[in-house]
């Protein structure tokens, strides 16, 4: 009986656990890089963009999901979904503005079933050769991620392909929180976590599993503010999608299924701007040699920028949940 949420169609935690126990042999357990509060104090130099970040907490862990099986944490849902719904002979169609594409052709690809994938024009080159590579049928229409959507959707209706929603769907947050259960193994003294927004799967998997033992603070571009929207609103409202991050952090909406777990679960929400994503991704390469999409580092911006302020006895967990860039983008040309 679920009594705490007013949908029942919210995963519980020991869902997610069982959904863990499913998809497991289809997943890495992705690494986490320990970090002093010291090493982000020297690597910023005390401070960035003229904000003090005072870095004085007490730890912060990286996990680093970028390495999952499709360069993102998206790998975590397309397998759930596919493992535990029945798949038509037709196959599967999903609408991505790339990493949830990427996902879903690999998946679909091993467990031995066709995909059509629909992305925007936005979609980074890195994530439609990918989505090539494993041999999905590719339809590129539309600007937006919700064009692609709209496409995808009545692609189903005529073909009877099962639909894989990117972030607004239950097996999709049963996968997404299945990084919560790792995460917890691994750092088990982590206090806050930040962790990036698009349509809000990654964040709402991981308030499903953790029900607020775990604070969890939202970082959105601050040009694709779709949870800040919908908290001002008090429901799913259509929000800019643009900025460096749109081909995976800007649908028009946050998903129906993981808002009430945000307005229940999520401590906060912060925006950063371009440039501190771009700074972050450096950053991250400077410090650790990751290559992290922006998308992927945007979680990072809000600390390294001085937006989140961590408590002095603060341990502090930061996705980075995609990789799915040129690195020429990212590695400096005179850093070789």
């Amino acid at each position: 009986m679920r009594e705490d949420l007013p949908d029942s169609r919210h995963p519980l935690p020991s869902e997610i656990a069982s959904a863990e126990v499913t998809i497991r042999p289809y997943l890495r357990r992705t690494p986490v890089l320990m970090l002093a509060a010291s090493d982000l104090t020297s690597a910023t130099g005390g401070g960035g963009g003229g904000r003090p970040t005072g870095h004085t907490f007490q730890g912060l862990s990286l996990k680093l999901e970028l390495m999952q099986h499709s360069g993102s944490f998206k790998a975590r849902g397309a397998f759930a979904n596919i493992l535990l719904r029945q798949v038509p002979k037709v196959g599967v169609v999903a609408a991505s503005g790339g990493n949830h594409g990427v996902a879903v052709a690999c998946a679909a690809r091993r467990l031995g079933h066709p995909a059509t994938i629909f992305i925007p024009s936005v979609a980074a080159p890195a994530k439609v050769r990918r989505i090539r590579e494993d041999g999905a049928q590719l339809v590129i229409t539309g600007d937006r991620y919700a064009e692609s959507l709209e496409a995808s959707e009545a692609f189903a209706a005529r073909t009877g392909a099962m639909r894989i929603h990117a972030y607004d769907a239950v097996e999709t947050l049963l996968g997404t929180g299945t990084l919560g259960v790792e995460y917890e193994q691994q750092d088990p003294g982590v206090q806050t976590m930040l962790v990036a927004v698009g349509g809000g799967g990654l964040l709402g998997g991981l308030a499903a599993w953790f029900r607020g033992r775990v604070r969890l603070v939202g970082v959105e571009p601050e040009s694709a503010p779709t949870l800040t929207y919908a908290l001002r609103a008090g429901r799913p409202v259509d929000a800019p999608a643009g900025g460096i991050a749109a081909d995976s952090l800007a649908p028009r909406q946050v998903g129906q299924l993981m808002f009430p777990l945000a307005q229940r679960y999520v401590d906060q929400v912060l925006l950063v701007t371009d440039d501190e994503i771009v700074r972050a991704q450096h950053l991250l390469w400077t410090m650790a040699r990751i290559v992290a999409e922006p998308g992927g580092a945007a979680a990072f911006a809000a600390l390294v920028s001085g937006r989140y302020r961590p408590r002095r006895s603060e341990r502090v967990g930061v996705i980075v949940c995609g990789g799915n860039t040129d690195p020429g983008s990212v590695v400096d040309r005179d850093d070789s």
